[in-house]
């Protein structure tokens, strides 16, 4: 049974019971009875709402400490902290029922010093302008610390995709893209799926400015299907780099991944194929979870039979081959790698205490609070930040666009490769910077990654 809290809604139970929504203002009027999945996902949001109630305060405060280590004055920091251009526009549909209903939708240009802005765009009931905004500065260091050749720029439309049909989201995609299509472009803003889109997404997208421009533009969004003109390995790219950064992780520690233990928050698009490619590389992956509860087994989950378990029912509850648990039981596992995977702020300053991981890397956007992060340090964790961990993504949407400019296509092979070099290459300067700056890898990855942009700007000077 779904219950909403304020205008948060979780599941108490594995299986979806449309109509069934029970309403309580606060956590103590939940009945014993509940899943006590809903009082660990109600302390997560007390405590991510008091930590990271403003992303785009809380992006600017990473930027502020670079700042201030690299010895930059405040005119950079205003420079810097500040997006580039933004766009709001109003995105109105004719529902299928022909209701006519509104939606707010946004485009942030954060940095182009390095070259396009790029970044993904997401259809949440939660976006925010100031949420835009802080992801569009985060892709601007993405970009920057694995030298990938663009600024950083970010979407969002406030609308709740499950709630429309198919018919419904391809006219609101194709309203929006018409109206952010003076600031995209294959050499200008290159969107790219990210919460609630896809690879359809992008092919809306991709069709509706081509139609536009009167001829067919494959490079103006990327993550689009591999027959449109998307790359091999796009959809897996993602993990991908996240397991090798979280290999050479466990190896700075002195941990041999073969035999080392692994708990996933997470089994859907980066959290499912992470724990496949760790169970790969010999990594016994010990827990896992999805938005309805966790499953545990000692001596390892059998990550194929799990993943098939999942496509039949929709969650990983019920797996006969392992133990249920509640979602903080995983993230307090004794693990060597903790990969958060799902959503932001699991790991707050009311849960840090209990992580036990030896190694957290993030395989989601900002899962670990500022104050958690500060609390994880203080203990000698070592925690791979999530601009490093999770830019797979964004290297292979390079790699997209660059096939797609050239009109020559290269094989799985090529890409996986290519991303390798690119995941530990990063890396190892990180880490380098690291133990030059004397600070943790959060804060060295930011001053690497601000250092570039700052110089690609100081380099092209101001106009006029």
């Amino acid at each position: 049974m779904p219950i909403s809290i304020g205008t948060r809604t979780f599941r108490a139970g594995p299986r979806r019971r449309p109509g069934c929504t029970v309403e309580y203002s606060r956590a103590a009027q939940i009945p014993a009875s509940v899943n006590q999945q809903g009082e660990n996902f109600l302390t997560t949001i007390e405590h991510t709402a008091a930590e990271i109630a403003h992303p785009f305060d809380d992006a600017r405060a990473q930027l502020r400490d670079a700042v201030t280590i690299l010895g930059y004055d405040d005119g950079m920091y205003e420079l810097l902290a500040n997006p580039r251009r933004e766009l709001t526009v109003a995105v109105p549909l004719h529902r299928d029922s022909g209701e006519l209903e509104l939606f707010i939708g946004h485009r942030v240009q954060h940095n182009v010093s390095r070259g396009p802005a790029k970044g993904g765009l997401r259809y949440s009931a939660d976006v925010t302008l100031d949420e835009v905004r802080a992801l569009a500065m985060w892709m601007t260091w993405k970009c920057a610390l694995l030298d990938v050749p663009y600024g950083g720029a970010k979407g969002g439309i406030r609308v709740d995709p499950r709630r429309y049909s198919r018919g419904e989201l391809e006219r609101i995609t194709r309203r929006y893209t018409s109206e952010i299509s003076p600031l995209i472009g294959p050499d200008h803003d290159i969107p790219a799926p990210d919460v609630g889109t896809d690879e359809q997404t992008m092919a809306w997208m991709m069709d509706t400015y081509s139609a536009q421009q009167g001829h067919t533009v494959l490079g103006v969004t990327t993550g689009k299907p591999v027959s449109l003109g998307g790359s091999l390995g796009r959809a897996t790219s993602t993990s991908r780099g996240v397991v090798h950064v979280a290999l050479a992780a466990l190896r700075s520690r002195g941990i041999k991944p073969q035999g080392a233990t692994a708990a996933v928050q997470g089994f859907g698009k980066v959290g499912g194929h992470a724990a496949r490619f760790l169970d790969e590389a010999g990594v016994r992956v010990v827990a896992v979870s999805d938005q309805y509860g966790a499953v545990s087994a000692d001596t390892g989950l059998d990550i194929a039979a799990l993943a098939r378990h999942v496509d039949d029912t929709g969650s990983v509850l019920g797996f006969a081959e392992a133990n249920a648990i509640s979602n903080e039981d995983l993230l307090a596992a004794e693990v060597d790698l903790l990969v958060p995977a799902a959503v932001e702020g699991v790991i707050h300053g009311g849960n840090a205490g209990q992580v036990k991981a030896t190694v957290v890397v993030e395989g989601a956007n900002g899962p670990t609070t500022p104050e958690a992060d500060r609390q994880l340090n203080d203990a000698g964790t070592l925690v791979v930040p999530d601009i490093l961990a999770n830019a797979g993504g964004v290297i292979v949407s390079y790699f997209e666009w660059v096939q797609a400019n050239q009109a020559y296509w290269w094989g799985a092979d090529e890409v996986e490769a290519r991303l390798a070099e690119r995941m530990l290459t990063a890396w190892e300067q990180v880490s380098a910077h690291a133990d030059k700056l004397r600070r943790p890898l959060r804060a060295a990855a930011t001053c690497l990654a601000v250092e570039r942009v700052a110089h690609a700007g100081r380099l092209r000077g101001l106009y006029p």
